[in-house]
């Protein structure tokens, strides 16, 4: 305890407000920045080159194109930077999980006081991490519906061009072209591409979005994707999303053929068809030319019995039904039987007629005596005379034999009473020996007028 106090005593002593150099120091005081860039040149000198394996976290892209991340284990960590240059230039796309190898130096970042390494390769450590890169991407593409099968288009049976992106000096083209030429000659239209290393998964995606934006009469009905077989990794560009959306997004009908038949690629699930190598995926684009002129020639022969049969079958048909139908004097006969029924039916009916005729002429004849005509004749005579008797009876001009005139105005209207006769201007006395005119005399105004006579006074 006693020398706890000592030792606390003599710290008190040394301390100093101001700093000062101790007689014999050789050590003047660092700053920070002078501390952070010796260790700096320290750690880079002492490490160089390394190569660190890791599991990436945090990964993240800054605008500049620079890229951040960590690499991680079960027991440290380390950041990581990539300059623009060398993330460009990844023939992958790195994600948080991934387990890397990353290649580069070792250094510290005197704004943080942080060590790092400044990577400038960045390669998968082994198969098994490319595999769960692929998985990860393959389960991102699918749940958008990338790989959906209901867009898929189907192939044209007999396509006049053909589209093919593949490298032009490999022997996929070859085979192709061999094979278009042994079933069915065929317009191709190479687009030449690299399809391994860095750069060949944007050129794959240029040639398939270049087949589409093609003009109408230039454009090739269908598009075949190739590439002969490999390791994953030779096989990688066209596991690239790039591709991969380019595939699914293509207007033509596209056939992937990547490989052998026990490789598969995420381009495999985007095309509308997948060949297990490119020799089939030309078997899969045209039939057998042979084959086809043989399977037209059949159906030429086939619609021609079935026509022919056709019209054997109508032919036995129309026989049969004429069998059924009675011949021409069968419909005639009863016809004809009937008109000479009815023909003598009518001879007899007129001699009957005939007959009638008669009787009733010579019954009217026998009435018609001269005696029984002579007493018809009086009897209508006297009718007529007595009719006579009456018309003279009424007849106007003897009632003016006997004294009488009737009186007509103007117009020939009879005049039948003293008001209308009073009233007119003119009238006529019709006598039995003729026509007398008249004048209605009317009585000055103011004077007494007079019972007017019983008859108008004659002028």
């Amino acid at each position: 305890m006693a020398s706890r106090f000592s030792s606390t005593d003599t710290a008190a002593t040394d301390a100093r407000l101001l700093a000062e150099a101790s007689p014999g120091d050789n050590a003047p005081a660092l700053s920070v920045s002078e501390l952070a860039f010796a260790l700096k040149r320290v750690v880079e000198d002492s490490f160089g080159m390394v190569r660190l394996r890791g599991e990436i976290s945090g990964y993240k892209r800054a605008a500049s194109g620079h890229a951040y991340l960590t690499l991680k284990d079960d027991k440290a960590c380390i950041d990581g930077v990539m300059w623009k240059t060398g993330v460009a230039s990844l023939p992958f796309r790195p994600e948080d999980g991934i387990e890397v190898i990353a290649t580069g130096k070792l250094t510290i970042y005197p704004g943080r006081s942080k060590y790092q390494i400044v990577i400038e390769r960045l390669e998968l450590a082994g198969e098994g991490a490319l595999m769960l890169l692929l998985e990860k991407l393959k389960a991102k593409l699918g749940a958008e519906g990338v790989f959906d099968a209901g867009a898929k288009k189907k192939l044209p049976f007999l396509p006049q061009r053909i589209g093919v992106v593949t490298s032009p000096t490999g022997a996929v083209i070859r085979d192709i072209l061999h094979r278009l030429e042994d079933r069915c000659p065929t317009h191709v239209l190479v687009w030449p591409v690299m399809v391994q290393g860095q750069g060949a998964a944007e050129q794959v995606a240029a040639a398939i979005g270049g087949f589409c934006r093609m003009p109408d009469g230039q454009r090739p009905d269908l598009v075949i994707v190739a590439r002969g077989g490999g390791s994953i990794e030779d096989l990688w560009a066209f596991n690239e999303e790039a591709v991969v959306r380019a595939v699914a997004a293509c207007t033509i009908p596209i056939i992937s053929a990547v490989g052998h038949e026990t490789d598969t690629t995420l381009c495999d699930y985007a095309a509308d068809v997948r060949a297990p190598t490119p020799t089939a995926a030309a078997e899969m684009a045209v039939p057998v030319r042979a084959e086809l002129r043989a399977y037209v020639r059949d159906q030429g022969a086939r619609m021609e019995r079935c026509a022919r049969r056709y019209h054997e079958r109508g032919a036995e048909k129309l026989h049969g039904l004429a069998r059924l139908l009675p011949t021409p004097a069968a419909l005639l006969d009863p016809q004809r039987q009937r008109v000479d029924d009815h023909g003598e039916r009518l001879r007899r009916g007129l001699g009957r007629r005939v007959a009638d005729a008669r009787g009733e002429l010579a019954r009217a004849s026998g009435a018609l005596r001269p005696t029984l005509l002579r007493a018809k004749l009086d009897r209508a005579a006297d009718r007529l005379a007595a009719v006579w008797r009456l018309a003279q009876s009424v007849n106007p001009e003897n009632l003016l034999a006997r004294g009488y005139a009737w009186v007509e105005g103007r117009g020939g209207k009879v005049v039948t009473s003293a008001a209308e006769a009073r009233t007119a201007v003119a009238l006529s006395l019709h006598f039995a020996d003729g026509t007398v005119d008249a004048r209605v005399e009317r009585a000055p105004s103011g004077t007494k007028r007079e019972a007017p006579p019983s008859q108008p006074s004659l002028l």
